[in-house]
């Protein structure tokens, strides 16, 4: 299987002058501040509203802001915060780097629609073959909270805020600070391995245990490989925005394994940040987060697969 850069290598090459390291760095803060304001204002504002609709009804035990985001109201709530990125990113690009938001997306300035699907089918198929896995490793899955008449009303809303998430992540790390970086530097370690670092380290969970967290943070480094190879080698971020929003909805709606994101899952796993996990258990989550993300690899990338993805054209 070889991997032709040409299409990547249109992708780092494209942006103007105005692209120097200052100005990533400038407009990486104000993604960031734009980002914060606008969770600040969406978690705290729902808390508030969330008291005011909570007081008639029974009395508050606990903080404002931990009662909301437990419910699902909040969880609606902290994916749509996401939209603070994609502002962020128009300011960035609109006002520092004089390009347009489109830019980020590819070469064809759109995204791929048969590398979003294939991506988000390649990940389906994999997150299957995990979850299989996983319920062999630790077979305690029990049905959610949630009835099927609400999870279907539900559906559609939570796939857009998904999507809304994981495609702010995905124009963040693989598309601003990769191409970014990848336009100053040539070395690879710098473009890619920096915006990968900061995106496994943003699923650092403190309630978990250090043997969970190192687990969870090798399956995510391993995702983001896979993210970052598939833009490489279509120049275009629409791959990696299927890819992204298949493995989000699993955990979503299908089988959570995080208590905290449970409301809308059909069925609840034993929560990862639970007690009672080993350390094999660990290290057997880690291998299947990794052997589930080079199976993917190999959907998107072998020239016989028919998932296979498409370099993106000007």
């Amino acid at each position: 299987m070889t991997i032709d850069p040409t299409a990547f290598e249109r992708y780092r090459h494209i942006p103007n002058a105005k692209t120097t390291l200052p100005r990533l760095l400038l407009g990486t803060a104000i993604v960031i501040l734009f980002w914060v304001a606008t969770t600040v204002a969406v978690l705290f504002g729902g808390a508030y509203l969330f008291v005011i609709w909570q007081a008639s009804s029974a009395p508050i035990e606990g903080g404002a802001v931990q009662n909301f985001m437990a419910s699902p109201a909040g969880i609606l709530a902290a994916l749509a915060s996401f939209a603070g990125i994609w502002l962020g990113l128009w300011v960035a690009m609109r006002w520092v780097h004089r390009e347009p938001l489109m830019a980020l997306i590819g070469t064809s300035r759109r995204v791929s629609r048969s590398g979003f699907l294939k991506g988000l089918a390649a990940v389906l198929i994999t997150s299957l073959l995990s979850e299989i896995l996983l319920y062999l490793l630790q077979p305690e899955i029990a049905r959610g909270a949630i009835g099927l008449s609400s999870w279907l009303l539900f559906l559609i809303p939570i796939a857009a805020l998904t999507l809304l998430q994981t495609s702010s992540e995905e124009v963040l790390f693989r598309g601003y600070l990769l191409r970014g970086l990848a336009n100053r530097f040539k070395n690879p370690f710098i473009w890619a391995l920096l915006p990968g670092l900061l995106f496994t380290s943003m699923h650092w969970s403190p309630s978990s245990s250090a043997a969970i967290n190192a687990c969870v943070l090798a399956s995510i480094a391993a995702f983001a490989l896979l993210l970052t190879l598939v833009v490489y080698v279509t120049g275009n971020l629409g791959a990696a925005f299927g890819a992204h929003l298949g493995n989000n909805l699993t955990g979503f709606l299908l089988i959570s394994h995080q208590q905290s994101y449970n409301s809308f899952a059909l069925f609840n796993a034993k929560p990862l940040e639970g007690a009672g996990w080993t350390t094999l258990d660990a290290v057997l989550i880690a291998a299947i987060g990794i052997v589930c993300s080079l199976l993917t690899i190999l959907l998107l990338l072998h020239p016989r697969s028919p998932l296979k993805v498409e370099p993106d054209r000007p």
